[in-house]
């Protein structure tokens, strides 16, 4: 009987090909994803939303003559980099919702996802900069949100399936360090640091599956696959040309992988335990996803089973190397 796997890392740099694989893996009939890519349904976990709306929230202020606490500007980079933990934080919140199916009606949700966001930060020793504004102006910043953190809030519940009982949970986010920085890569940068603080009960039953891209590609992707005009899409928003080199100039997880205590296994140390996540690698170094963007009918069969043999390959390799 085919292993289906529990939970995948989705990781790579920006415009890699994580959101057009997991829209080719949603889009797959049931039989085809359990014979050859070893997963049932899927239900998914992203950070990708927090990030936009931390940008809504620097904009709402900087609208307001405030300063902006995210980010240094609209196209720069985390005033504090220890927010690439607050992000995870966010994400382990997320899973606990999921498992345990609680549905939440916040009265005032601007003011539950700014609650949200600083708890996550303290825990990662980033200090609560929303707890700190003015009362007037927290009501005001709260009220701007609250539509688009009331659908974050529905999206996220709307998904969450009757069980998890046979399905495969993909979680995708992205790290990296300076374009030119030295190897291990210091924290709060790359995946060294955000793995260590996923959940254990994430880090149980985890497999990465890492799409393999040049930095220089990313970049070019990046460019290709943005749309200004919708900035919060999972497939069309683009990275500031500054924070893909500051943030996303380069990754570790070819240095992770070499430097694992287990061959092809990524070794985590966390939560007083070392994990070791098994590690597959689809390599788009050479594009095989941005037609995946396209609708599916203007998709050509020799694409296609580019797509699924890589895909086919690399998650028969996971599911070889996942826990028994």
């Amino acid at each position: 009987m085919n292993k289906t796997l529990d939970t995948i890392l989705l990781l790579a740099l920006p415009a890699s090909g994580k959101s057009e694989v997991r829209r080719y893996l949603e889009l797959m009939p049931a039989q085809p994803r359990r014979d050859d890519f070893h997963m049932g349904p899927s239900v998914q976990l992203d950070d990708f939303p927090y990030v936009h709306m931390m940008r809504r929230i620097d904009d709402e202020l900087a609208g307001l003559d405030q300063g902006r606490l995210f980010f240094q500007a609209p196209d720069r980079p985390f005033r504090d980099p220890r927010d690439w933990g607050t992000l995870i934080e966010l994400v382990n919140e997320d899973h606990a919702d999921l498992v345990q199916k609680r549905f939440l009606n916040p009265a005032h949700a601007g003011s539950d996802l700014m609650d949200r966001i600083d708890r996550a930060a303290v825990k990662c020793g980033a200090p609560a900069r929303l707890a700190g504004l003015d009362k007037s102006l927290r009501a005001k910043l709260a009220e701007a949100i609250a539509a688009e953190s009331r659908q974050l809030v529905q999206d996220k519940q709307n998904s969450y399936p009757e069980s998890l009982e046979g399905r495969t949970l993909v979680i995708e986010f992205a790290r990296g360090g300076p374009q030119g920085s030295t190897l291990p890569l210091a924290e709060p940068f790359g995946y060294g640091y955000s793995l260590a603080r996923l959940a254990p009960e994430i880090l149980e039953k985890a497999g990465i599956l890492y799409i393999w891209v040049t930095p220089e590609e990313s970049r070019r992707k990046n460019q290709a696959r943005s749309n200004p005009k919708d900035p919060g899409s999972i497939l069309h928003h683009g990275v500031p040309l500054e924070v893909m080199l500051k943030d996303y100039g380069c990754d570790d997880m070819e240095w992770l992988a070499q430097n694992s205590e287990q061959p092809g296994t990524v070794s985590v140390k966390a939560h007083g335990r070392t994990y070791h996540l098994p590690l597959a690698r689809f390599d788009n170094r050479e594009d095989k996803t941005s037609f995946l963007r396209e609708p599916q009918e203007a998709w050509k069969p020799a694409q296609v089973k580019a797509v699924h043999e890589g895909l086919r390959e690399a998650l028969a390799h996971l599911a070889g190397l996942a826990r028994r």
